[in-house]
């Protein structure tokens, strides 16, 4: 099982040395990917130009979104945007998409929230046909770039509903798991659904799972996953008290029963979040992750 590295929930103004300088040390090893979140009525930074300015300062690790909330943007553009990083990072993106469960991003974009899912079946889609170099929609010509993967960046699927996870075998490379991934039960039945819609599509092989968790080390862990947790999920209290319910990741014990939970369920990679850009983060969970 491979180990990845993603950022923290908020990249705010200030937060772009503490972001380059972690993406150079993951690129160095002994990570596999680099992972963002995307939300739009949050302080972060945009992914998509983030993993475009993080492709110039790395050469080896693979850039992902974990996830990307496909219905706030348009089909055509999202395929163009997508091949152009593949394109310039040689093949490195790994683009996880959902429906999204926050009515205030749709609010925002603006897009409409509550037929997002039929409108995000369609995306899939016309994005796949453009990948390929098909003319969608009566185009004059083909959406460029071509992407360095055929077909293609590796396509995602994240989401609990039944119906996104049904996408998994229709549309994509894999599965994206989240907040439950610290759930042996929750994750086994997802992992079961997911592998359903695959064999029901008629896929070959097996699909990609990759599963992100939060974490933190040291002196003050546990009060900096509430931080995280309270300021991402502070409009919604249910889900909020609903997270911090779950198991958290605050010793290294706790990192290690997470790797070793994750490879027995046959994860193909675990992909761990630092709850704040603090430098000691990454040399405490990097020591943690070269022992297990």
């Amino acid at each position: 099982m491979k180990i990845g590295i993603g950022l923290p929930f908020k990249t705010s103004r200030d937060s772009w040395p503490a972001v380059e300088a972690l993406a150079r040390k993951a690129d160095q090893g002994p990570y596999s990917s680099f992972a963002v979140i995307d939300r739009l009525a949050y302080d972060n930074y945009e992914p998509l130009i983030m993993l475009a300015a993080l492709a110039s300062v790395t050469r080896r690790i693979r850039l992902m979104t974990a996830v990307l909330v496909g219905p706030l943007r348009g089909a055509g553009v999202l395929a163009k945007q997508t091949a152009t990083i593949d394109a310039i990072s040689g093949g490195r993106l790994s683009l996880g998409i959902a429906v999204g469960s926050r009515e205030d991003d749709s609010l925002v974009a603006p897009s409409g929230f509550h037929d997002r899912g039929r409108r995000f079946n369609r995306q899939l889609e016309l994005m796949r046909q453009i990948w390929r170099g098909e003319i969608v929609n009566d185009a004059q010509r083909p959406v460029g770039p071509e992407t360095a993967r055929p077909g293609g960046p590796e396509l995602l699927i994240g989401g609990t509903a039944p119906r996104a996870l049904d996408r998994v075998g229709q549309y994509a490379d894999g599965y994206v798991m989240g907040g439950g991934a610290l759930d042996p039960e929750w994750a086994r039945g997802v992992l079961r659904q997911v592998n359903d819609s695959w064999r029901r599509h008629g896929r070959g092989g097996r699909p990609r799972i990759v599963a992100s968790v939060l974490a933190a080390l040291g002196p003050g862990a546990e009060e900096a996953l509430r931080g995280a947790f309270g300021d991402y999920y502070g409009g919604d209290p249910a889900r909020l008290e609903a997270r911090l319910a779950r198991a958290t990741l605050s010793t290294p014990e706790a990192i290690r029963n997470a790797i070793a939970l994750h490879q027995e369920l046959g994860t193909d990679e675990l992909i761990f979040k630092p709850a704040t850009l603090a430098p000691d983060q990454f040399d405490r969970l990097t020591e943690v992750v070269a022992q297990s």
